[in-house]
C-alpha cells in the first residue's frame, strides 16, 4: 500500500491497527481452546482471565488507532509509532500474565517475585505505559488542536 493524500500520512496506523485486529482474533481462538481444556493451549495459557483482558485489550487499542485514523489529521511519524508500538506492548502485558504464573498475582499483598524476568516485565511495563500515553495522548491533542485550526479558516473564507 502506497502513502497517498487519502492517508493523510497515516498508513502505519492502518497497518498496526490491522495487525493488532488479527492479534485479537487469534487471541479469541485461544480463548475457545483454553475454555474447552484443550491439553495444548492449557499448557502454555494458565490464566484465561489475563487471556480475555489480552483479547479485550487488542480489540480496544485496534478500535482507538482506527479512530485516530478516521480522523484523518497528519500526525509526526513519532507519534504515530508511538501509539502502534505502544498498543501492542500494552496489550502483551496481559498476555505475558497468562503465559508466565509468577506474574499472575501482581495485586497480591505477598507479591515479591526474584529474578531477573519479573524486574524485566516491570521495566517493561512502566516503558510500555510511557510509550502509549505519549502516542495516544499526543494524537488527542493533535487532533483536537486540528479542529480549532479547521473552525478558523472555515470563519475566515466565510467572511471573505
Amino acid at each position: 500500500m502506497n502513502q497517498d493524500s487519502r492517508h493523510s500520512g497515516n498508513v502505519l496506523l492502518l497497518r498496526g491497527a490491522a495487525l493488532w485486529l488479527l492479534m485479537a482474533l487469534f487471541l479469541a481462538w485461544c480463548l475457545v481452546g483454553t475454555s474447552l481444556g484443550v491439553p495444548f493451549m492449557t499448557m502454555i495459557f494458565k490464566g484465561f482471565h489475563r487471556l480475555l483482558q489480552a483479547h479485550i485489550d487488542f480489540l480496544l487499542m485496534s478500535a482507538l488507532i482506527f479512530g485516530v485514523y478516521s480522523a484523518k489529521v497528519p500526525l509526526p511519524w513519532h507519534v504515530s509509532w508511538s501509539m502502534v508500538i505502544g498498543a501492542f506492548t500494552n496489550s502483551s502485558m496481559f498476555l505475558f500474565m497468562s503465559m508466565f504464573p509468577i506474574l499472575l498475582d501482581a495485586k497480591a499483598d505477598n507479591f515479591a517475585p526474584e529474578g531477573i524476568f519479573p524486574m524485566f516485565f516491570h521495566f517493561y511495563l512502566f516503558t510500555s505505559i510511557s510509550v502509549t500515553t505519549y502516542g495516544f495522548g499526543m494524537a488527542a491533542i493533535i487532533i483536537f488542536r486540528s479542529t480549532f485550526a479547521t473552525s478558523q479558516k472555515n470563519l475566515i473564507s466565510e467572511d471573505l
